[in-house]
């Protein structure tokens, strides 16, 4: 049943088509990307986990001493110090108890009792201190663990070529490594600190048991393993529940997203979507939620039987200690410190089996994190060592040939093409003709598969794309409207004088949408923040216009510049171009193909190749492709 407000009508359309009939069931679940490790952790054993543990400690400690070497240290310093005091506060404990249990008035066995007494509270205030300052430690490592990975991630995806992300196979592992791997890293850091504790309390309680009598040595698992094992079976129970709902909560998300977004609201309204989202999310959230209801009564059962076994493991404790008193075997102050020993260790233990079973669960997806670092390392360009050039006198694609990844057919398909300093180029054609790849990979944003693009004589592949591209300047249809302000939203990271802002604004005609906004170029430019303010995609299209300009760069590239404008601002805009295009050189990327007449030479492409080139009047007289499409638009014209 959908949720619907009370005082609400529903009213659905007619054969209003089910919301989540395309939804994934739970049962098949594991056959999406997101359900990665459900296999792996089904038959995983605990010899699997204890294999796998050296080398995800080794990740685990390596990446915080990168992020504080200093915490690193205090930290594990600390809580080998921690169970150091642990082991002799339990000794010191025998000393007490074997005083207390002397025959003898009890003011003097008190007395005798005190030195004993003494440094069992000095163990127990140095431990307390040392955990504490081991914990303060530890909780300054996290951050820091979590801004080194975060580093490393998004450093390597502003980094790699442009073609990682049209290759689906790296956007798979870039989710991965995003929404569960990086968040894991701090995660990580804490369970392997947390193994290490937990082990160090299990020796330190074993050792003592040893020294006091060898014979108590396996009580202590008789005690601690059925406890150990209902915590290691719940956090089981609750890792296997979240890693199947992966994809429901994703699901889940992205309804509620449609439904308080506001790049979605008004479509959400316009076209009565209300009812519709909230069924389908309603239908989701249910689903998540009797996978939880159900993961509660099991982790019930599992708590209930280990407690169950738990209580007779330490009746089995107590009767074996029982026994061996009997016998004179252990004096009574000994078997005493073993209880406390015992219960010691059972608590260690217990933390132990389950941080270790949440490093093998985390490391599973901090793998994914150390596998997408390596997978985008080796995707950042290497070894172009040669300068960049700053100018040309003529930029030339020779027999180039490109396909995007996992695509069928090529993109570009024995590309020959050239342009001279301070011409103007057009690139035309149909939707799916190359145009726009083939100015990115004349801009060295892609390099081609086959052929070569030159800049004069230096090879693109050769060069360092970065600097290649401080020498270039784009105005792209597809722009970004950065949350920024509006002077940032231009100079993009580049400071030069104002002039040159406002230069740049007014070849733009940027300048009157400026003059409007409430605090000029200080003005935020996203009205989801305060003070904040939003333009229109005309608006946009200058400022991204301004932003091309600004740069000042030899080459600029304008694909489709005027899609958002209106016929006056378009002419407007092309007429600011030639101006100022004068010493540069434009490549120009448009379908309006009255904006192209003037080029100095046009380059028609149809299905990856060129097909025609030219000036206007010579495509005119040879009447092909581009004189058909231009035909169509000027007629288009004269009927209106």
């Amino acid at each position: 049943m959908a949720v619907i407000p009370p005082g609400t009508a529903r009213r659905d359309p007619p054969g209003d088509s089910d919301p989540d009939e395309d939804a994934p069931d739970l049962a098949d679940l594991g056959s999406i990307t997101w359900f990665r490790h459900g296999d792996t952790m089904a038959g995983v054993g605990f010899l699997t986990v204890a294999r796998r543990l050296p080398y995800l400690i080794r990740q685990a400690l390596g990446m915080a001493w990168q992020a504080s070497p200093r915490d690193t240290t205090a930290t594990v310093v600390l809580s080998v110090l921690g169970g150091v005091f642990t082991a002799f506060g339990l000794l010191a404990t025998t000393g007490v108890l074997t005083a207390l249990f002397e025959v003898g008035p009890t003011p003097d066995r008190v007395r005798a009792a005190l030195p004993s007494l003494l440094l069992v509270g000095a163990a127990a205030t140095a431990r307390t201190v040392l955990q504490a300052g081991a914990g303060w430690a530890q909780s300054r490592l996290e951050p820091q663990v979590s801004r080194i990975a975060e580093q490393r991630l998004y450093g390597l995806t502003s980094q790699v070529e442009l073609v990682s992300f049209d290759d689906p196979d790296f956007h798979d592992s870039l989710q991965r490594a995003r929404i569960r791997g990086m968040d894991t890293a701090d995660s990580v850091v804490r369970t392997t600190i947390d193994s290490l504790t937990g082990a160090i309390g299990i020796v330190a309680a074993a050792g003592v048991l040893g020294l006091l009598h060898p014979v108590l040595l396996p009580l202590l698992l008789l005690a601690v393993l059925p406890d150990a094992w209902a915590a290691v079976r719940a956090a089981r129970m609750a890792y296997s529940t979240d890693l199947l709902l992966v994809p429901q909560r994703r699901r889940k998300w992205i309804v509620t997203e449609l439904l308080a977004d506001k790049d979605t609201a008004a479509e959400v309204r316009t076209f009565t979507m209300r009812s519709f989202l909230l069924r389908m999310y309603d239908r989701i959230a249910r689903s998540e939620q009797r996978v939880l209801l159900d993961l509660a009564r099991r982790q019930t059962f599992a708590r209930v039987a280990g407690e169950g076994l738990g209580g007779i493991g330490q009746g089995t404790v107590f009767v074996a200690l029982g026994v061996l008193l009997a016998l004179g075997a252990v004096p009574l102050a000994v078997a005493g410190t073993a209880v406390l020993a015992i219960r010691s260790g059972q608590t260690s233990l217990a933390n132990f089996m389950y941080a270790t079973n949440r490093l093998y669960e985390e490391g599973l997806y901090f793998t994914d994190f150390l596998e997408f670092i390596a997978q985008a390392e080796s995707r950042v360009p290497a070894g172009r060592t040669s300068e960049a050039p700053t100018r040309f006198d003529r930029i030339q694609a020779e027999d180039v040939t490109y396909s995007y990844p996992a695509a069928e057919t090529p993109s570009l398909r024995g590309v020959t093409v050239h342009v001279d300093r301070g011409e103007v180029v057009a690139l035309v054609g149909e939707n799916g003709s190359g145009k726009t790849t083939l100015a990115k990979i004349l801009a060295g944003l892609y390099d081609p598969d086959g052929g070569r693009v030159l800049w004069d004589e230096t090879d693109l592949k050769q060069v360092d794309p970065d600097r290649l591209r401080a020498n270039i300047a784009v105005i792209a249809q597809d722009h970004t409207r950065w949350p920024l302000t509006a002077r940032h939203n231009i100079t993009m990271g580049m400071e030069k004088s104002e002039e040159a802002i406002v230069t740049a604004a007014e070849v733009a005609g940027a300048d009157q949408v400026i003059t409007e906004l409430p605090h000029g170029y200080r003005t935020l430019l996203d009205r989801r923040f305060k003070d904040g303010h939003e333009l229109s995609g005309g608006q946009w299209q200058r400022i991204a216009v301004a932003r091309g300009f600004y740069r000042d760069a030899p080459l600029l590239i304008c694909d489709e510049p005027t899609a958002a404008l209106d016929a006056r601002a378009e002419h407007a805009l092309f007429e600011r171009i030639r101006r100022h295009a004068d010493g540069r050189t434009v490549v120009l990327i448009t379908h309006r193909l009255a904006s192209v007449r003037y080029a100095d030479r046009i380059y028609v492409l149809d299905h990856g190749k060129v097909v025609e080139q030219g000036t206007h009047e010579d495509l005119m007289t040879l009447d092909g492709l581009y004189a058909d499409l231009y035909n169509l638009q000027a007629d288009a014209y004269r009927d209106s």
